[in-house]
């Protein structure tokens, strides 16, 4: 995906037009939006396939942003923060972004890590693609159809994150087998992530509710989760 497009919402100018032109240099279609307002708009317009958003911006909170688009748009978020803290980088997870680095950032990095999604995001693409006819997914009152990313509870649409959606249909498309912590940190978000796996347990938390599905995402004490299936 080397024209995917990619927004930049950065208020610093020059870290701006350097991931701009750094991006542009690789192939990649980048817009600049200096503040949070003028990004959302510009997500509309621009239609970008990645959005690389600024922690700190001065109208609204990359948080607030990160939350707005993964519950209106279905857009991986690299999020560039100052913060070193790792309670605040497990926040960014927490509140719907793919990943995220730390000032100041080596661009080949920043490039590599955005690779890294959009391959990530184009497999599973192709792998819904492939399961056509195993499209559609159901189990109690739970309706799942994967060609659309489209979730319903009752007949009524749920509106999931773009990672709620890839860490239930990870469960899904593997009834029975139990995932550590840290196995779906690596398979949902992309990479092996060192620090505290409180975001996998959010995540949990957020599908349990919104699907009222406590009976069939198990937990499986001291090792992680698993998707039960009928009749376990």
């Amino acid at each position: 995906m080397n024209n995917a497009k990619i927004l930049i919402i950065e208020d610093d100018e020059p870290i701006a037009d350097l991931l701009s032109y750094g991006l542009s240099m690789e192939g990649f279609q980048t817009k600049i939006a200096s503040n949070g307002t003028a990004g959302m708009s510009e997500i509309q317009m621009f239609q970008p396939d990645l959005l690389l958003l600024d922690w700190m911006l001065p109208d609204l909170s990359g948080l607030d942003i990160c939350k707005r688009v993964t519950s209106e748009y279905n857009i991986p978020i690299f999020m560039i923060t100052a913060k070193s803290d790792i309670t605040d980088k497990v926040l960014g997870l927490e509140f719907g972004a793919d990943d995220y680095i730390t000032k100041p950032f080596d661009l080949r990095e920043v490039i590599a890590r955005i690779r890294t999604i959009l391959r990530r995001l184009e497999h599973s693409n192709q792998k819904d693609h492939h399961d056509l006819h195993h499209n559609v997914v159901r189990f109690h009152h739970i309706e799942i159809r994967s060609e659309e990313r489209f979730v319903s509870k009752h007949g009524q649409q749920v509106e999931l994150t773009p990672k709620e959606y890839d860490l239930l249909m990870t469960l899904v498309r593997n009834p029975g087998r139990t995932f550590s912590r840290s196995e779906l940190l690596d398979v949902v978000w992309g990479y092996h992530f060192a620090g505290d796996t409180r975001t996998v347990d959010t995540h949990i938390q957020r599908l349990r509710k919104k699907l009222d599905a406590m009976d069939y995402i198990a937990t499986v004490f001291g090792i992680g989760y698993k998707f039960k299936k009928t009749g376990d």
